[in-house]
């Protein structure tokens, strides 16, 4: 997968930088895998406003994708690489023997026509999904659990992946693609690979309005409110704005936010990387 530069015809494709979409080998998607996809606004169901820079965008339908991967000992022949307009990374739309479909997270390298398999039975090839008892050590995985039959959780957009490092009892070792290394049950389940379009980081979008179609509107600095609206707010001129904080008052830039009596905190082997 690639990028490639824009030719600037127009002022809105002079930064642009975009996907090749090289590897996208359909532009229809699976119609019994779609499900309506509602826009809130950031609005509750009262109409009360409580998500802000958010509303319009095109409209999209949901490709309901399978992250349990819980079909075991059943082959499944990948059919067709889809863009996916809800995630960064591309999906794979794969047909099992007994003629069932299922959207998955396209690792990178997954070709089409190729066997992908779930379970103990598998082995540890690009697109397999295996308990992390039955992976060796060092190997790249993503699309991880971190509880037992619930679904991946871990490392699946675009580019991401972890590192299967160690095992100990019950629990693994893993190295999330932040730097923190953290533990998780051996009976939780990973994928096989690196998940697909990895250049997603080097893409630009060129223009405004852009952003707009996804469904963000403009952002505003706290800096040029005023101080009822933000901590930041306020001061003559182009005052600096003081200490950086959010709009509800907790410091950036440093200030550790998680809670050190969270219940998963024992999980954690080594903290990210600032």
């Amino acid at each position: 997968m690639a990028v490639r530069k824009i030719k600037p015809v127009t002022p809105g494709q002079r930064h642009k930088i975009a996907s090749t979409f090289e590897n996208i080998t359909s532009a229809v998607p699976e119609k019994s895998l779609l499900q309506p996809l509602k826009k809130t606004g950031g609005r509750n169901v009262n109409g009360k406003r409580t998500m802000r820079y958010i509303g319009g965008g095109h409209k999209k339908m949901y490709r309901i994708i399978d992250f349990r991967r819980d079909k075991d000992g059943m082959p499944a022949t990948v059919k067709t690489i889809e863009y996916d307009p809800n995630r960064s990374s591309r999906i794979a739309l794969v047909l099992y023997n007994d003629g069932e479909k299922k959207y998955i997270v396209a690792p990178v390298g997954l070709q089409v026509g190729q066997t992908i398999l779930s379970g103990k039975d598998a082995t540890p090839e690009i697109g397999n999904t295996m308990f992390l008892n039955d992976i060796p050590l060092g190997t790249i995985i993503h699309n991880i659990e971190l509880k037992p039959g619930k679904g991946a959780a871990i490392a699946r957009s675009a580019g991401t992946y972890a590192q299967l490092s160690a095992r100990d009892g019950k629990y693994a070792t893993i190295k999330l693609p932040s730097g923190e290394s953290r533990m998780v049950l051996t009976s939780c389940r990973a994928t096989i690979g690196t998940v697909s379009n990895p250049d997603h980081n080097l893409e630009r979008s060129g223009k405004a309005g852009r952003t707009r179609w996804q469904g963000r509107r403009p952002r505003v600095r706290g800096v040029v409110m005023n101080p009822v609206d933000h901590p930041m707010g306020g001061g003559e001129g182009r005052a600096s704005g003081g200490h950086p904080r959010s709009r509800k008052g907790i410091p950036a830039k440093g200030f550790k936010t998680r809670d050190t009596k969270k219940y998963s905190a024992k999980f954690i082997v080594e903290r990210r990387k600032k």
